[in-house]
């Protein structure tokens, strides 16, 4: 059954902030539904909490509660996003939202930090070849011809000890460079294009839909994707829930991860659709949403990535021991 399509009322800028967490507020504004504590009674939809990014690939979502998908589940959804940080983890601890998308390195950081958070299924990733979702640009006269030339220049990013910054730092070392000469700075993606023009940083590593306007610029030139050349087919994001939701919980757990695995497998088949809901969504230009290039969305644990991605972790001083995926990802 089709259900209003809830607005997320963010600046477009956001639509592609592909890496930052996020924490609560109800993407339609109305108040929000009690988190479950348990099964629903038989034949009634079970309501559950999800907390989303603003971002596109989010819309996945959103198309599987137009189309029915959760329901077909028993599982009323409530769609909350917010504003950055990692204000997510907490909230999905603290079971003000029983499940969440995010980052898959921010979950693992968080169970290095002590944090019992569970990953339940995949959700996204970036391309394991071709052109792929975000990408390191550099200005065609800069004399930087791989990441092993990055070593002692400025690379933006919109958020230190993340997915950007470790995938760039690997890239430079398979490249043959030195990964602790790299230096990094913060910034927003919609300013870089015009910071990287200033010259006030030498390169950037961008995400869709900024990374095709910044490559229309011919002063411009594509680097290489991090992503890919890091970690093929790195995962972009994952749905995750507490330990204690999981444990006390098995049963929603279930229904949640068949019903994801489901709405992504029909979101994947049908991508224009799904993009087609962008513009309601989350008030993208429709034009913008057409052409955008999206991840590749699956439910399946893409463990062998996330192993990678935690080896990286260590080997760069992101976290202090390598992710036990075993005690992380949910049986």
């Amino acid at each position: 059954m089709k259900k209003h399509l809830p607005k997320i009322l963010v600046l477009g800028a956001a639509a592609s902030l592909l890496l930052t967490a996020c924490g609560g507020g109800s993407p339609s504004g109305s108040t929000s539904a009690a988190p479950s504590s348990g099964a629903a009674a038989d034949g009634e939809l079970e309501k559950i909490v999800v907390g989303v990014l603003a971002i596109a690939p989010s819309v996945a979502m959103q198309y599987g509660i137009e189309e029915g998908l959760f329901e077909k589940h028993g599982l009323d959804v409530e769609l909350q996003t917010g504003q950055g940080g990692a204000a997510m983890l907490p909230a999905v601890s603290t079971g003000t939202m029983n499940f969440a998308v995010g980052n898959g390195l921010s979950v693992m950081t968080a169970a290095d930090r002590g944090l019992d958070m569970r990953i339940v299924t995949g959700y996204s990733n970036s391309k394991a070849e071709g052109e792929d979702i975000n990408g390191v640009v550099v200005k065609k006269d800069s004399g930087i011809e791989s990441f092993a030339d990055l070593a002692g220049k400025t690379t933006a990013i919109n958020a230190l000890k993340t997915q950007g910054d470790l995938t760039i730092m690997e890239s430079a070392a398979i490249d043959g460079g030195d990964a602790s000469a790299l230096e990094f700075s913060e910034m927003p993606f919609p300013d870089m294009e015009a910071q990287l023009e200033r010259g006030n940083t030498d390169a950037i590593w961008i995400p869709e839909p900024f990374l095709s306007k910044a490559l229309a610029d011919p002063a411009n030139k594509l680097l290489g994707y991090p992503n890919q050349k890091a970690v093929p087919g790195l995962p972009t994001m994952v749905t995750f829930t507490s330990g204690a939701y999981a444990t006390e919980n098995p049963e929603t757990v279930d229904k949640f991860r068949e019903a994801m695995t489901e709405v992504l497998t029909e979101a994947e088949a049908n991508q224009d659709e799904a993009k087609a809901l962008l513009p309601d969504f989350m008030g993208m230009d429709a034009e913008v949403a057409k052409g955008l290039k999206m991840e590749t969305w699956s439910a399946e644990v893409p463990t062998e990535q996330l192993a990678q991605m935690g080896g990286l972790t260590v080997k760069y001083d992101f976290l202090s021991q390598e992710p036990d995926l075993t005690a992380i990802v949910v049986n």
